[in-house]
């Protein structure tokens, strides 16, 4: 149950803080951050428990649900998902924290945002195709609302286009998950939804391809690989900055898991024939949205941007279908997850200060608030992947997949860490250092307590994760392994 529990603890906390009375904005806030770090405790719990080693999925629990329909609660962790899980859990109440002086309906504020937790979970650890999908779509729900109700100027705009693209996506995926089921029934005269017995399921290479194809769609989107990431921008510019921290931290990695979890093992031979594709998109994505990023003069923006663009080294490293690519893939899922939650929550805390987060307003910024510049330097440096920080583990070990694939698509990429450079240095430079020219600049007050409290340990992690890899590696690696097997398994 301990599984179960983790998974629905944020939802109990949402039911809890719909609750509360409307007078008590200060209660709700306080039952929403302690359900919150419940979850969190559960999760590392959790973690304590997971056995080192082990390839298989560990800690799970089945029961019925429609058992005329094959349809079951089925939920497990692996190597693969237990990173994902720690990271949704510990940037959730980093963002409650963060929206503590929400103003505009609070309590429907931080309630969806621990409704979306819970729908995040349920995609990382659902081991039926079935619930997968209820819990890939619940996650549009709250998102929708986040954005829309509570985000800027061209909100409805941009929550309207994330719905459209990604329930688009996901009706795709919908009828490709229906059609593997028809297939099995058909084969074996057994109706299921089960993740292992269709991984197991013998499919023809072509149907594969379809199949692929229908699954591609949704986690195309969701990621987003380019082109499929215009309503990217949007959404992340136009929403609240702490729900641009989930969508960015946790959000964008249910893609590049859905590949990684159902789209590899299921169809290998799908993920084979359209390997040369993905790998172009990718490195297409990572040259075509830093170059983007780099003319940015918003600077929320440049870094949605520079999300899209890193988001492509992570499907760099899958679809390298070796062991390095997909170990890299996934610390990079969490290092992305921790360096650009940091990055928005800055643009945040420099937004309530001054009321913009065009680059050209700032300028000298260090000499009137050092801390927060200290730790945007090191945030900064994380994500540019810097020796001793927790993006240079994923990104390297990406491109040496990628370089055991193919080498010109890991030089191409490695052009795409140069860039990555130029665009958040040059920003960090204009912003931080030079003379403090403007008036409105020399008396913003520097890091609070709570500040401190949000961001000491995404700077902790990103300096833990980037000296001592291995315990996350570890875990990872055997789950990995068995995916690389089975990608890498002969045609039926």
């Amino acid at each position: 149950m301990l599984l179960t529990a983790t998974l629905f603890a944020p939802l109990a906390g949402a039911l809890l803080v719909a609750l509360v009375p409307a007078a008590r904005q200060e209660s709700a806030r306080l039952v929403a951050l302690a359900a919150s770090l419940v979850t969190l405790g559960l999760a590392v719990v959790l973690a304590a428990r997971f056995q080192t080693g082990d390839a298989g999925f560990q800690l799970g629990m089945t029961a019925e649900w429609v058992p005329a329909f094959g349809v079951s609660y089925r939920v497990g962790v692996d190597g693969v998902s237990l990173p994902l899980v720690l990271l949704t859990a510990v940037l959730t109440p980093l963002a409650i924290a963060g929206s503590w002086r929400m103003a505009d309906r609070p309590r429907t504020y931080l309630a969806l945002l621990l409704v979306l937790e819970t729908a995040m979970l349920g995609v990382f650890v659902s081991l039926d195709l079935f619930l997968f999908y209820v819990f890939w779509e619940a996650v549009l729900v709250p998102a929708y609302f986040l954005i829309g109700s509570f985000g800027g100027e061209r909100r409805v705009y941009a929550a309207v286009k994330f719905f459209v693209y990604t329930l688009l996506g996901g009706l795709l995926m919908l009828v490709g998950i229906i059609a593997l089921f028809w297939l099995h029934q058909q084969a074996t005269g057994t109706p299921t939804f089960d993740y292992e017995a269709l991984v197991d399921f013998q499919k023809a290479p072509s149907t594969q391809r379809w199949l692929f194809a229908a699954f591609f769609a949704a986690f195309a989107i969701k990621t987003p690989v380019w082109p499929f990431h215009t309503w990217l921008p949007d959404a992340y510019t136009e929403a609240p900055t702490t729900t641009t921290v989930l969508l960015a931290g946790v959000m964008s990695k249910l893609g590049v898991y859905g590949f990684l979890r159902f789209a590899l093992p299921l169809f290998p031979d799908g993920a084979r024939w359209a390997q040369p594709v993905l790998l172009t998109l990718a490195v297409v994505g990572i040259l075509y949205c830093a170059l983007v990023a780099t003319m940015q003069r918003d600077f929320k923006t440049l870094v949605a941007y520079s999300s899209v663009s890193h988001l492509g080294f992570i499907v760099l490293g899958i679809f390298a279908f070796n062991l390095q690519g997909l170990q890299g893939g996934v610390f990079y899922m969490v290092a992305h997850g921790l360096v650009i939650g940091g990055l928005f929550f800055i643009t945040g805390m420099l937004e309530e200060r001054r009321g913009t987060r065009r680059i050209e307003e700032f300028g000298g910024l260090q000499q009137v608030v050092p801390r927060m510049g200290g730790v945007m330097l090191v945030i900064t440096l994380g994500s540019v992947a810097l020796p001793g920080l927790v993006g240079f583990v994923g990104e390297f070990l990406t491109l040496l997949g990628a370089f055991l694939e193919n080498r010109v698509y890991a030089v191409l990429a490695t052009v795409g860490v140069i860039l990555g450079a130029v665009y958040l240095l040059w920003a960090y430079q204009r912003m931080w250092h030079g003379p403090l020219e403007r008036e409105e600049n020399r008396s913003l007050p520097d890091l609070t307590r709570r500040e401190w409290a949000i961001l000491a340990p995404l700077v902790a992690a990103i300096i833990v994760l980037g000296l001592f890899p291995r315990p996350v590696l570890d875990r990872v690696e055997p789950s990995a392994q068995r995916v690389v097997e089975q990608t890498q398994a002969p045609s039926p």
